[in-house]
């Protein structure tokens, strides 16, 4: 059976996190499909079993273009087991993770569809990707009061692979 990762990124870190996912999903021997929503909004769910969402969080929430697709792919995603990675800086941080399960939910709300798995990915601050408006939100709304200063550092990667991968494993063996 194929597993299908549908994902939309904005900087780039959740398009390397597909990547990652769709190498261990081969790594594990199964056929993958993957597919960019901000390329294509169609999808081929024919011979797939489990599907893996994955979507950054900017300005509170996932991109229009990822829930449009849930929207859209609602009953076909509905027919198979699901698996939200739902990528955010808040997700970092302990005190940010309350925050970045309200995104998940309002997303929720939004679409009609209910993930059976999700996971609360840590995203990155990327390098050269802000301007000075998006820098001074960076640092005084989403990082405010932690323990990391962005203007310290060129890039930098929060995300937890091997809590990808762990999820990853348990959502394709439960159920399969």
């Amino acid at each position: 059976m194929t597993v299908f990762v549908a994902f939309a990124t904005v900087e780039g870190q959740t398009g390397k996190i597909a990547q990652f996912v769709s190498d261990e999903v081969r790594s594990l021997g199964r056929d993958v499909s993957v597919l960019d929503v901000d390329q294509t909004a169609s999808a081929d769910f024919n011979g797939v079993q489990h599907v893996v969402l994955a979507a950054s969080v900017h300005e509170r929430r996932h991109p229009r273009s990822f829930e449009a697709f849930i929207t859209a792919s609602k009953e076909e995603l509905k027919a198979r087991r699901t698996m939200l990675l739902s990528v955010s800086l808040s997700a970092a941080f302990p005190e940010g993770m309350a925050e970045a399960e309200d995104y998940v939910v309002e997303m929720n709300m939004r679409t009609d569809l209910s993930p059976d798995v999700t996971l609360l990915v840590p995203g990155a601050v990327q390098k050269g990707a802000y301007d000075y408006y998006s820098q001074q939100v960076l640092k005084q709304v989403v990082l405010r009061d932690r323990e990391f200063d962005p203007a310290k550092v060129s890039g930098h990667e929060f995300t937890d692979w091997e809590a990808i991968r762990s999820g990853l494993h348990a959502f394709l063996n439960d159920g399969s």
